[in-house]
């Protein structure tokens, strides 16, 4: 058991998880140019499925080894964030008609398991105590929800960005078997960036407030205008109006693509962004 526990706490078990995605990202560029080869759509399954499997399992021992929830640095965030992923692209494989949406996502996988794994240093991947400030029952529900949202909200924002692409292209017929419009295609892909940020919101919004009571417990306070309070806040707005937009303006397609990837510049410099700045309450969670 101790064997199993250090090797999949390794960093040479992640790298493994590099190799899975690098190659199923391959599998589902391939399975956009040749959709009917069903030994392709066969590979994306068994790789997200594979894949997403072993974050889990790294993430789980991880919490065996320090006892406590893996959530506590740069790391181990980066790896949950990337699981969350991979868990939501799985559940709208299970609906979706198209490998485009894996297709877009995967590469995102590929680059934040890269970096964590290649970039970040080895002192900052390894488990270490929590700060007195992080020894709280909040994190598992503060941090969670926080990464919950920010997955759900990215892959929601990069739907959107994906869908001006192919309003400003008309090379799109690669993407889709031809029995699938470019309208059909376009409205499927407005309507899973709808569906996805409006999962994120509530997500970000339980996250915001549990926080604040965290907060609270520990420093006194529940809102200090800390930056990264400043961007959660920012998000939530960003996020709020798109989905108001939608809601009560009738916002669709084009208008509401646009609200939506500005959220996904917003998504990044909230996470990782002011935490780069070293600068904040929230600081010594990643870098410092």
């Amino acid at each position: 058991m101790a064997l199993w526990i250090s090797l999949l706490t390794n960093t040479s078990f992640a790298n493994g998880i590099y190799l899975i995605l690098f190659q199923t990202m391959l599998c589902y560029w391939l399975a956009l140019k040749y959709p009917r080869l069903i030994i392709l759509t066969n590979l994306c399954w068994i790789g997200i499925s594979s894949s997403s499997l072993l974050l889990f399992l790294v993430l789980a021992f991880r919490w065996i080894i320090s006892g406590y929830f893996p959530l506590s640095n740069l790391y181990e965030s980066l790896l949950f964030l990337d699981w969350c992923l991979l868990f939501i692209l799985i559940t709208i494989e299970t609906k979706s008609k198209t490998k485009l949406i894996g297709a877009i996502i995967l590469p995102i996988s590929l680059l934040i398991i890269s970096f964590a794994t290649l970039i970040l240093p080895q002192p900052m991947q390894n488990a270490a105590p929590l700060v007195p400030a992080l020894q709280s029952n909040w994190l598992m529900m503060h941090v969670s929800m926080m990464m919950l949202s920010y997955s759900t909200l990215i892959l929601g924002s990069l739907l959107s960005i994906l869908f001006l692409v192919l309003t400003n292209t008309s090379k799109v017929d690669y993407v889709v078997e031809k029995k699938i419009s470019q309208k059909q295609l376009l409205e499927s892909i407005d309507n899973w960036s709808y569906r996805t940020i409006g999962l994120g919101f509530p997500f970000l919004t339980i996250g915001i407030i549990a926080g604040a009571v965290w907060a609270n417990e520990a420093w006194g306070s529940y809102w200090s205008w800390d930056p990264k309070e400043t961007w959660a806040l920012i998000t939530w707005l960003v996020f709020a109006a798109y989905i108001h937009a939608r809601l009560t303006k009738g916002w669709v397609g084009k208008k509401a693509a646009i609200l939506g990837s500005i959220g996904f510049f917003v998504v990044w410099i909230c996470y990782l962004g002011v935490n780069f700045l070293g600068q904040g309450l929230h600081s010594y969670g990643f870098l410092s």
